[in-house]
């Protein structure tokens, strides 16, 4: 069995050789024009065409969806994007190229593990002019709302850079027994596992998170639509929710551990 099958999400052919350079699986995602040796999300069950909005997400649904038994069969699967990649070291080190620098096996440290997340992403961290610049309507409605970094959660971040409300009504859609944990999740916790991205040595638990994430958007879509005349920040609605709920998902059902990731744009190169 092979030990580690990492799946590279990229929206530019261009990137093909310099996915397969590292030994990475090439994703072609959404309406681009892919050679045939990218492995595609618009094929058999999927949802490619909601991409814009749904982002990595159209991946997830179609490995899902369309034998993910075959395509699960490694120890370890993991997906990253081509500019965010798994380093190989818990501590920088220096390496002569970039594939020597990110996983290419599982590490050591993952042994006793079933999932490996991505290093918090600190919202107390925020800058106090994107709060100025974002957050006016907390500010008009709170003044002191961010006098201390303790109220800084992931709820509040949502609100400012992602629609004001949008995921206190998205949550009601979710079923009974994720609404409330994910509630008190977002409204008290100040970091989440940012990137829509992982690292899973189970297809059953992966299997188990998607049919509970993709329930629930598709729940939400009535409610947020299709607009692509939508803002960035808003666009991606699906994208941004599903971000927050695999952190909050696979903490509560998994044995997890938390990994670095770093920034390289492999289209640079």
């Amino acid at each position: 069995m092979t030990r580690l099958k990492m799946f590279c999400f990229s929206l530019a052919n261009e990137n093909l050789a310099k996915i397969k350079k590292i030994n990475y699986i090439p994703v072609g995602l959404g309406k681009g024009n892919f050679d045939s040796e990218w492995l595609r999300d618009n094929t058999g069950d999927n949802i490619s065409e909601k991409n814009s909005w749904y982002g990595e997400n159209t991946f997830y649904y179609w490995l899902w969806k369309n034998n993910l038994k075959k395509n699960f069969d490694a120890e370890w699967t993991g997906f990253c994007h081509y500019r965010r990649f798994w380093t190989k070291d818990i501590t920088e080190k220096n390496y002569e190229n970039f594939k020597d620098s990110i996983i290419q096996e599982p590490a050591p440290e993952w042994k006793n593990h079933e999932v490996v997340l991505r290093e918090e992403f600190w919202i107390n961290g925020t800058k106090l002019s994107k709060i100025y610049k974002h957050g006016k309507r907390l500010l008009l409605k709170n003044p002191f709302l961010f006098f201390s970094k303790k109220n800084l959660t992931i709820k509040v971040h949502y609100d400012m850079y992602h629609g004001y409300g949008e995921l206190d009504k998205a949550i009601e859609f979710l079923d009974n027994e994720n609404r409330e944990d994910f509630r008190t999740f977002v409204e008290t916790q100040p970091s989440f596992n940012a990137n829509n991205i992982l690292i899973c040595r189970s297809a059953e638990l992966y299997s188990d998170y998607c049919k509970s994430l993709f329930q629930w958007l598709e729940k939400c879509e009535p409610l947020f639509g299709f607009d692509p005349n939508r803002e960035y920040n808003l666009i991606r609605v699906y994208a941004f929710l599903s971000e927050r709920y695999l952190s909050y998902w696979f903490k509560k059902n998994s044995n997890y551990i938390r990994w670095p990731l770093k920034f390289h744009d492999i289209t640079n190169d």
